[in-house]
């Protein structure tokens, strides 16, 4: 079993009691050292089954500040590192990392995420809802024409990534 493979069972109970779940573990060599680096996110099974249009919020320096004490308590309490040192990074998964699996989907919501399909074809919009099938982008229309919803279901998606956004003003997001 991978160093990997021992923590995740160590530390899912630590964070599961913050209201957190494990993105992913990845443990690599750093000298004499290994990092090793939690990606983790908001539990979404709290949220009403019905409910696929309101946003998620991200989590805050202050969970991230709280899970790294518990992973870090948990990790020091077995022996899933064993002996040899380590260096530990809670975080988030960042905006590059694409968005795979339903509940990737469902913690944008309202945010800006390019969409390629599996024809190849390419669209750029606004998250609007993201369900356990698949989700809807409203797109802008050309040439000032009014936005279009487009509904795509997961098997359709081959890729898709957030977009940053530096324009979007406060008013906007309370749309």
């Amino acid at each position: 079993m991978s160093t990997k493979d021992r923590i995740r069972p160590t530390i899912e109970a630590p964070l599961h009691a913050l209201g957190l779940v494990i993105e992913d573990v990845a443990v690599t060599p750093a000298g004499k050292r290994r990092l090793v680096r939690v990606y983790l996110d908001r539990d979404l099974s709290g949220l009403a089954a019905d409910d696929d249009r309101s946003p998620v919020p991200p989590l805050t320096l202050d969970e991230v500040a709280d899970a790294t004490r518990a992973v870090s308590a948990a990790l020091d309490e077995s022996d899933a590192m064993g002996s040899q040192p380590y260096v530990l990074e809670v975080t988030s998964p960042g905006v590059e990392r694409p968005l795979t699996e339903p509940r990737h989907f469902r913690r944008n919501v309202g945010r800006l995420v390019k969409v390629t399909g599996t024809d190849d074809t390419v669209l750029t919009g606004r998250l609007v809802a993201a369900g356990p099938e698949g989700i809807t982008l409203s797109v802008d229309g050309a040439k000032g024409a009014p936005a279009m919803d487009h509904t795509l279901a997961f098997a359709e998606i081959a890729r898709a990534l957030v977009q940053v956004e530096f324009t979007r003003g406060a008013d906007e997001e309370d749309d």
